[in-house]
């Protein structure tokens, strides 16, 4: 972990606690604890509020419709509503003890050798929840995360919004794989998968208009998913960075591709499929063979998760573990099939 990682973590875990335990100068507790920390995404949590640091790069206006969307009235119960105002932007207190005056022309340059000061990093409050168990897999709720998906896109947008950015983190695994393995030949058929995708999957162009209207989440997983009030209360999606309208089956896609390379058990998937139709979510029909619309946002997921596997085991000089090799093997199977064909061997 970095000085300036280091440093967020201790600011957002000030903040966080000053606002758990309003008006008290003192207090016995819990240390503040790190869910998260990331260059995209540092979370912390003190008592029953959780702050996270946004990427010094995010789009201040699209972040603010998001937290909104997060606030409106019409997500309630679908999503986790946050403690910052819509609109709202705190931002992370600077690494060596708060914010920095603005210089003067009398003021002396940095020395060459002096690293840029970082770039602050927006902050955004939120209740506690209490995330999925991921030590009792048979209890992952599927089901419940199909029928808040689905309710999620039947929900109208209640404003303008930006587009769910899917695609672009998609986007950003292969840029992140190229540049750990340049010129390795393992990222080849990762490649070889991306290139067969159309452009709107890998960020390069508008979804389809007619599937381009939708309320989606953008990066669904059972880690955005906990229950509040905590620890019983109903399941709420989390995390609406990448939220925004889109194709609906995009969020449908992890899953898809989990069940296809073999992660996800056939009777979880099931699972969830008929939970998602039966609330009357429209990325696929009500019945007969999904495939067609989930295919395209299937094979990115398993692009965009095999890149990550290669960019990750790069980093930490290790091979891959089972779950990564397995997405890493039906990324290659997939790049040797015709678009009409790359549903086919997920049965």
């Amino acid at each position: 972990m970095t000085t300036t990682q280091t440093s967020v973590v201790h600011d957002l875990g000030t903040l966080a606690h000053r606002l758990s335990h309003p008006g008290r100068a003192r207090c016995v507790c819990e240390p503040p604890q790190v869910l998260a920390d990331r260059p995209d995404g540092t979370v912390v949590r003190s008592g029953a509020i959780v702050a996270k640091a946004h990427a010094a790069d995010t789009d201040l206006e699209a972040l603010a419709a998001r937290i909104a969307l997060a606030a409106a009235p019409q997500l309630t119960g679908i999503l986790l509503p946050p403690l910052t105002a819509p609109g709202q932007s705190l931002t992370a207190p600077e690494p060596s003890g708060g914010p920095r005056r603005p210089e003067t022309s009398g003021d002396r340059r940095p020395e060459p050798s002096e690293p840029p000061a970082p770039a602050p990093r927006p902050v955004t409050l939120w209740p506690l929840g209490a995330p999925v168990d991921p030590t009792d897999p048979g209890a992952a709720p599927w089901a419940e995360a199909a029928v808040l998906l689905a309710r999620l896109h039947r929900t109208e947008p209640p404003f303008r919004l930006p587009a769910m950015r899917g695609p672009a983190k998609a986007a950003r695994a292969v840029a992140r794989m190229r540049a750990a393995l340049f010129g390795d030949p393992a990222v080849l058929p990762v490649l070889a998968g991306w290139r067969a995708l159309p452009a709107w999957a890998r960020d390069e162009a508008p979804a389809p208009a007619r599937r381009a209207g939708f309320l989606c989440h953008g990066d669904l997983h059972l880690g955005q998913l906990v229950r509040h009030p905590a620890p019983d209360g109903p399941w709420l999606l989390i995390d609406v960075d990448d939220a925004g309208t889109g194709d609906p089956a995009w969020d449908l896609g992890r899953p898809a591709a989990w069940y296809a390379a073999g992660l996800l058990a056939p009777e979880d998937w099931f699972a969830f499929l008929d939970a998602y139709r039966s609330a009357g979510g429209p990325a696929v029909p009500a019945d007969g063979d999904p495939w067609p619309e989930l295919d395209v946002p299937a094979r990115a997921l398993t692009v965009q998760t095999a890149a990550l596997a290669l960019a990750k085991c790069a980093a930490e000089q290790r091979h891959p573990d089972e779950h990564e090799q397995l997405m890493l093997e039906s990324c290659a199977r997939i790049a040797t099939l015709p678009p009409e064909l790359a549903a086919d061997h997920a049965s």
